[in-house]
C-alpha cells in the first residue's frame, strides 16, 4: 500500500474526543463508504481504512456502556499504537490488556500499567521483565498455576530481581448442570478455594505480589445473541447468558472477597465488549476490559445490548469478470481465527447485495464475488469488505490510513508496519 505524508508521530494523540457525527454507517452508508472510498481512491489497493468518526462514536458508546467502571485497553484487538495511546487519553479508559509479555515490554516504555492477558513461558521476555526494576513496576504477569512462578525464579531467583506483579486467572465458564462446560478454556481455577489456595502460596513465596484477579466471561462477552437467522440459537444463548452472569456474580464476588483477606488486590478484571453492561453491575468488578468493539469486526455485529460502527474496513481492486454476473477482486482471504465456518470469513459490506461463491470462498489470492453489484463493477472499481474480528486484520497491513472529515489526515502504522509480530 503506498501512502501519502507522514506517518504518524510516535506518541502523538488522535482527535478522539471531538464530535462522533450522526451515525452515517447506520442511517445513510450509502454516503458514508462513499466518503471512504472517494478519500483514499488515490491510494493502492489492499488500502485499510479507519474512520474517525466511527471510531469516536465506539469509543464513547463503549464508556457510556461501562457507566463508570474504567475501560482497560485489549491490545489484541487494536494491533496500533497510535489508536492505543489516543484512547488512554480519554476519560473512562485505563491501562492496558496485552495479549504477550514480549508485547507488554514493548507498550511499557510509554504506559505505566500493562497487564498480561494470558501466561507466558517466553523466557527471553522474562528475563528482560525481571532485569529492570521499571518494567517489573509496570507490568503484572497473568498466572493459574504455581509452575508459572517457578519458570520466573529459574531465570532470577527471588532476592536477586524485583519483585514480579501477578494477577490470578480463575475460570469463569458456567459449568451448567445438564449442558456441561459453557465458556473459554483458560483457568483450572474454578471454585473460591482454588484461587485461595494459589494465592496463598503466591503471598507466602518472596519475590512475587499478588496485585489482582481476572475472571472473563467469554461465553457472554464473546458469543452474539442476536445472529441473523438464528431465532433458535440466539434464544439458547439468551438463557445461556443470563443464567451464567447470575452464577459468576455470585463466585466472582465470593472469590474476590476471599482473595482480599489474602492480598491487597489492586484491581479485579472481568468482562468484554460484548458483556460491559453486566460486567460493570457486578460490585466485585473494578476494571473492564474492552476492545473488539472499538476496530467492531463484524462479529460485533450480533449483539442485542450494542450496536457499533464499522470503524475499520479495507478495499480491494476488481481485476478481473470471469462472468457477466461476477466481479474478481484480488486477495480477500482473511479469515480470522476461531471455530471454522461462514462466521469467520470477510464481509463484502460496499457495494450491497455482494456475496462470495459457496465453491470459492475468500480466496488467498482472489475472491469472487456474484450479487446484485457484481454486474455493475468494472475492473479497477473497490469492493469494502469487514474484517470478521478487530484486531487480527492489523497483522495484514502495514499501515491504517485515517480518514476523518472525508480526507486522509493521518497514516498510522499497525505493530506489523513498526516491525513487530508477537503471536
Amino acid at each position: 500500500m503506498t501512502v501519502p505524508g507522514d506517518v504518524w508521530p510516535e506518541g502523538r494523540a488522535l482527535d478522539l474526543d471531538g464530535p462522533a457525527g450522526s451515525e452515517p454507517w447506520h442511517h445513510q452508508p450509502a454516503a458514508f463508504w462513499a466518503e471512504l472510498d472517494a478519500a483514499v481512491k488515490h491510494l493502492d489497493a489492499p488500502v485499510a481504512v479507519l474512520s474517525a468518526d466511527a471510531l469516536r462514536w465506539n469509543a464513547r458508546d463503549l464508556a457510556r456502556r461501562a457507566g463508570g467502571t474504567p475501560l482497560r485497553v485489549a491490545s489484541k484487538s487494536i494491533r496500533v499504537r497510535g489508536v492505543i495511546d489516543s484512547l488512554l487519553a480519554l476519560p473512562g479508559y485505563r491501562g492496558i490488556f496485552a495479549f504477550t509479555l514480549a508485547e507488554a515490554l514493548w507498550l511499557a516504555a510509554e504506559c505505566g500499567d500493562v497487564v498480561v492477558g494470558y501466561p507466558s513461558a517466553d523466557r527471553s521476555a522474562l528475563a528482560q521483565l525481571v532485569a529492570d526494576d521499571r518494567l517489573a513496576a509496570r507490568v503484572t504477569l497473568m498466572i493459574d498455576d504455581e509452575s508459572q512462578l517457578d519458570l520466573v525464579d529459574s531465570l532470577a531467583p527471588a532476592g536477586q530481581r524485583p519483585p514480579v506483579r501477578v494477577c490470578i486467572d480463575a475460570d469463569a465458564s458456567w459449568q451448567a448442570p445438564v449442558l456441561g462446560f459453557i465458556g473459554t478454556r483458560r483457568s483450572p481455577l474454578h471454585s473460591p478455594d482454588d484461587a485461595v489456595a494459589l494465592a496463598r502460596r503466591i503471598t507466602e513465596r518472596p519475590g512475587f505480589t499478588l496485585v489482582g484477579l481476572m475472571m472473563y466471561e467469554g461465553q457472554v462477552a464473546g458469543v452474539g445473541d442476536a445472529v441473523k437467522g438464528a431465532a433458535p440459537r440466539n434464544t439458547l444463548m439468551r438463557w445461556v447468558q443470563s443464567r451464567s452472569v447470575a452464577e459468576l456474580r455470585q463466585r466472582r464476588g465470593s472469590i474476590a472477597g476471599r482473595l482480599r483477606e489474602v492480598a491487597d488486590l489492586e484491581f479485579v478484571n472481568g468482562g468484554g465488549t460484548g458483556s460491559i453492561e453486566t460486567t460493570a453491575a457486578d460490585p466485585a468488578v473494578t476494571e473492564i476490559t474492552a476492545g473488539s468493539g472499538l476496530f467492531a469486526g463484524h462479529l460485533f455485529d450480533a449483539y442485542r445490548a450494542f450496536t457499533p460502527a464499522p470503524a475499520a474496513a479495507v478495499a480491494f481492486d476488481v481485476v478481473r469478470r470471469p462472468a457477466a454476473d461476477v466481479a474478481t477482486v484480488l486477495g480477500g482471504g482473511w479469515i480470522a481465527s476461531g471455530p471454522p465456518g461462514p462466521t469467520r470469513v470477510p464481509q463484502p459490506v460496499w457495494p450491497p447485495g455482494l456475496r462470495m461463491l459457496p465453491r470459492e470462498g475468500a480466496g488467498e489470492v482472489q475472491t469472487p464475488l456474484a450479487g446484485r453489484s457484481a454486474a455493475g463493477l468494472a475492473v479497477g472499481d473497490r469492493v469494502w469488505f469487514r474484517h470478521a474480528k478487530s484486531g487480527e486484520l492489523s497483522e495484514r497491513v502495514n499501515h491504517f490510513v485515517l480518514v476523518d472529515g472525508g480526507r486522509v489526515t493521518a497514516v498510522l502504522p499497525t505493530y506489523r508496519g513498526e516491525g513487530k509480530a508477537f503471536l
